[in-house]
């Protein structure tokens, strides 16, 4: 499944060592201001090669508009955005042809599909969430007339939270050949109250699917999480005033609608699965082998993640909206005269 969304809808395409990474979005609403220096910062922020403690790829991924803008605004059409790759350094990957590596979707891929991508994981890799990445920044500028904004930040890293521990942590595991993991938080303000359905239609369960699509998270929680099996429900239920609701446990969220407060996720990301460490494996023809993966990666994914997190919940939240049938009517709230 390569599309995301209902009635804003993201279809990806391209690999990590191929021609170009892109995505296609349908049902974006029409006459929302649009460029490319518009998405082009949530691909700085993503992007590798930025600091020794990311991959040293050097890709400056600038992003072209196709279609489906005119004279800098949507027309309803088809926006296609696509982004070349420049820094493939394939041959670093030879040695993997054959040999599953521990942690990636190499062994799962090849057993669905009977064959692989070995050069940087192929379609499996991070590469492809700038592709995300791009649709959410379209997404985050129709949010804004309905004065929605979205955040994100890196709140643990192997159990530190101190900024400067974080860093001396993957500096540590960079250093040994390793890699960690972390925490990652984003959380969108100004949502109206009354986004999302009942039972299978839940918000929170659009947002949970959407941060699990991210190949490196493997838990999400909102609000309280799963603090909140910890607590009597005195502690976990947020009271409600005349002036609205004082606490916010819940994370936004109740029965699978938007309450109208801060909506609050936290995401697990994995430590990086490409290490330079000695690792036990297999290759295609069941043999036993040592692989010691070596090349450009990560020693800590989790910085990275957090504009790929923000533009995650931007398209669930505007593809929520859309669902409603009220986007127009709450960016004209937003901005007290329409768009």
């Amino acid at each position: 499944m390569n599309t995301f969304g209902r009635n804003f809808r993201c279809t990806t395409f391209g690999e990590s060592h191929g021609k170009a990474v892109g995505v296609v979005v349908d049902g974006c609403p029409p006459n929302i201001p649009l460029t490319e220096a518009d998405i082009q910062p949530y691909l700085d922020r993503r992007r590798p090669g930025k600091s020794p403690l990311e991959s040293a790829r050097q890709e400056s991924d600038r992003v072209e508009i196709l279609s489906g803008t005119f004279e800098g605004r949507t027309t309803g059409a088809p926006i296609a955005l696509v982004v070349r790759n420049r820094d493939v350094q394939s041959g670093d990957y030879d040695a993997l042809r054959d040999v599953f590596r521990p942690g990636h979707a190499d062994y799962t891929w090849q057993a669905k599909y009977g064959l692989r991508d070995h050069r940087g994981g192929g379609r499996s890799s991070g590469r492809e969430t700038l592709a995300r990445v791009a649709a959410g920044a379209v997404a985050v500028r129709c949010l804004a007339p309905c004065g929605i904004a979205i955040r994100g930040r890196v709140v643990e890293v192997h159990a530190a939270t101190d900024p400067g521990a974080m860093e001396e942590e993957i500096c540590a595991a960079r250093n040994a050949g390793d890699s960690v993991g972390g925490v990652v938080e984003v959380t969108a303000a100004g949502c109206p109250a009354g986004l999302g359905d009942p039972v299978f239609g839940k918000l929170d369960a659009a947002i949970a699917g959407a941060m699990m699509g991210i190949g490196a998270v493997k838990g999400v929680e909102l609000g309280e999480g799963f603090a909140a099996a910890r607590l009597f429900g005195s502690e976990m239920n947020d009271p409600i005033t005349a002036d609205g609701f004082t606490s916010n446990h819940a994370g936004g969220v109740l029965g699978g609608i938007s309450t109208g407060q801060e909506i609050v996720v936290r995401i697990a990301v994995k430590p990086t699965p490409s290490i330079r460490r000695v690792q036990q494996t297999v290759d295609i023809a069941g043999e036993e082998r040592e692989i010691s993966v070596e090349g450009r990666h990560d020693p800590c994914i989790a910085p990275r993640v957090v504009p790929v997190a923000e533009c995650m919940l931007a398209l669930v939240i505007l593809d929520a909206m859309l669902e409603q049938g009220k986007y127009w009517k709450w960016a004209r709230r937003a901005d007290g005269a329409g768009s």
